[in-house]
């Protein structure tokens, strides 16, 4: 197959995911809901509390919701991630995704497909949510919202990674909502996403310890870091490794011949 196949592989999968976001409304609703809810509710009460949060990289004491706008948008990615790989268990099993992998296209570039029109919809979102927070008065430096773009794409990957690898777990809709209550919320509360890591310290050396040990920390500062025009290269370094290791078992998984889809096979034939 020539490279223009394999283009127009990319463009129809990228296509039917972004139509599926624009038809499905309530989706780009609940999206944007769940972090605007922090920042117009929580952050407005935490705000007297938490309000002299001072960290790298700014370089003054800030207010609550400009230190969490990161860790919001770390959020929407989180949840989108997580209901990509939703539709990830119904597509393969009925879907589109069915057809797909059965196609003569590697399953490798077709799982990678899937993870960039879903970190594609997560971007979309993320801007939208950054426009309404800097009209609220949270206001990151323009170019800030220019690097954070590759950020996202790599954060979106990671967390997309995992909901695929989590995708080959369950064979049922209802199984994979249980198992999402018990990946995103420990992931997002024990991170760095709504309270600096020493603040952590001074709560709880354990919960401090399990939030360094979360990917998804490094996933918020990456993101933090860029926002404000600086580098974090512990974060990154951290953040694609994880992003390949996820990818790579992921893909292993979703093979015919090894990993858990074979099994399940195995074990639904007999």
């Amino acid at each position: 197959m020539s490279l223009a196949t394999y283009g127009h592989c990319l463009r129809g999968v990228i296509g039917r995911e972004l139509l599926r976001f624009v038809h499905q409304r309530s989706r780009f609703v609940a999206a944007l809901v769940r972090p605007l809810v922090w920042l117009f509710v929580f952050a407005a009460g935490f705000r007297m509390a938490l309000g002299v949060a001072m960290t790298e990289p700014y370089q003054t004491y800030i207010l609550y919701e400009v230190y969490i706008v990161p860790g919001l948008v770390g959020m929407i990615q989180l949840f989108n991630g997580m209901q990509s790989s939703l539709s990830m268990v119904y597509d393969r099993e009925m879907g589109s995704m069915r057809v797909l992998l059965v196609s003569p296209f590697p399953r490798w570039y077709l799982l990678i497909c899937k993870l960039l029109a879903g970190t594609l919809v997560s971007i979309v979102q993320v801007y939208v949510f950054l426009a309404i927070a800097y009209l609220y008065g949270v206001q990151a430096p323009l170019m800030g919202y220019v690097l954070i773009l590759p950020v996202l794409v790599v954060t979106g990957f990671m967390v997309g990674a995992l909901g695929m690898l989590l995708s080959t777990l369950v064979r049922q809709l209802e199984n994979f909502a249980g198992i999402m209550n018990f990946v995103i919320f420990p992931m997002f509360f024990l991170s760095s996403a709504l309270y600096p890591l020493w603040r952590i310290r001074e709560g709880s050396y354990l919960v401090y310890q399990i939030a360094a040990l979360n990917p998804f920390t490094y996933a918020v500062e990456m993101i933090r870091f860029a926002m404000y025009e600086r580098f974090n290269a512990g974060a990154t370094l951290i953040v694609v490794a994880t992003t390949v290791v996820l990818l790579g078992l992921a893909i292993l998984a979703y093979n015919p011949a090894r990993g858990m889809m074979a099994r399940k096979g195995g074990a639904g034939a007999e």
